[in-house]
C-alpha cells in the first residue's frame, strides 16, 4: 500500500475553496528545496478553438476577490490568445505535498499602474530581457538572444556590454515597463481541490459560483468522486 500523509479536504466544505488553495501555496512556498512552488500551467485558447498550455508564475492567490495573479507579454502567443478568447484554466500541482488544485475563469488585464509596480520589483536583467525579448516571435536569422539583449542594452542606457563584460549587480538607470508587457488578473468561476489518496482514493471537491453580475455569487462546493 503506498505510503500517504494522513490528509483530506475539511469536512463540511468551506465556503471560499480559494483560501484553502492560498493556503496551500503558502506552505509549498515554505518548502526551501522545491524550486518554482508557484509554478501553474495557464491554458489559453485561440479564435479558432486551438487549445495551449504551458507553464507561468502565479504571483498571488486572492480568496476574497476570487482572483489570481500573473504577467507576462501581452504580444506572446498566450497574450494573444487571451486577447481573443479571455477565458483560461490553470493548474497547480504540488507532487510533494500530494495536493492538486484547478482553476477556471475570466481573464481581464491588470491596471497598468499595478502591473509597473511589480515590474519595478524585478531583476534589472530581468526588466532588460522583457526590452529584448519579443515573446513567440522568431528569433531574426543571423542573430542570438544575447545580441537582442545587448541592443536592448544600448537603448536603453545602461551600463551593460554584452556576453564577457562585467555585469553590475545593480544599476542606477530607470528601467520603465514595457508597454506590451503587464499583469492579468484570472477571475474564478469554478475552483477544484484534489487531496491524493492510496490506491488511487482521492479526496476531490469542485465549487462554483455565477459571476456574470456585477457581484459574484457565492460559491457553492460538492464533493466529487476520483
Amino acid at each position: 500500500m503506498k505510503s500517504l500523509p494522513a490528509q483530506c479536504l475539511p469536512d463540511p466544505l468551506p465556503s471560499n475553496p480559494l483560501i484553502i488553495a492560498e493556503q496551500w501555496l503558502t506552505e509549498a512556498r515554505s518548502d526551501a528545496d522545491v524550486p518554482n512552488p508557484n509554478a501553474m500551467v495557464l491554458a489559453s485558447v485561440d479564435s479558432a478553438g486551438q487549445p495551449s498550455a504551458r507553464v507561468v508564475l502565479c504571483k498571488s492567490i486572492l480568496p476574497e476577490s476570487g482572483a489570481i495573479t500573473f504577467f507576462t507579454n501581452f504580444q506572446s502567443r498566450k497574450g494573444q490568445e487571451l486577447a481573443a478568447n479571455p477565458c483560461a484554466a490553470a493548474v497547480f500541482h504540488w507532487d510533494h505535498r500530494h495536493r492538486q488544485v484547478r482553476i477556471e475563469g475570466s481573464v481581464q488585464p491588470l491596471e497598468s499602474s499595478e502591473s509597473e509596480a511589480y515590474f519595478q520589483t524585478r531583476h534589472w536583467f530581468s526588466r532588460l530581457g522583457a526590452w529584448a525579448s519579443q515573446q513567440s516571435a522568431p528569433l531574426p536569422r543571423g542573430q542570438t538572444l544575447a545580441q537582442l539583449v545587448t541592443e536592448a542594452a544600448r537603448r536603453l542606457g545602461l551600463p551593460y556590454g554584452g556576453p564577457g563584460t562585467p555585469e553590475p549587480a545593480t544599476i542606477d538607470v530607470d528601467i520603465p515597463k514595457p508597454p506590451y508587457w503587464g499583469g492579468y488578473s484570472l477571475r474564478a468561476h469554478a475552483v477544484e481541490l484534489w487531496v491524493e489518496g492510496a490506491f488511487r482514493l482521492h479526496d476531490r471537491a469542485r465549487w462554483t459560483r455565477d459571476v456574470a453580475g456585477p457581484k459574484p455569487g457565492a460559491w457553492s462546493g460538492l464533493r466529487l468522486q476520483p
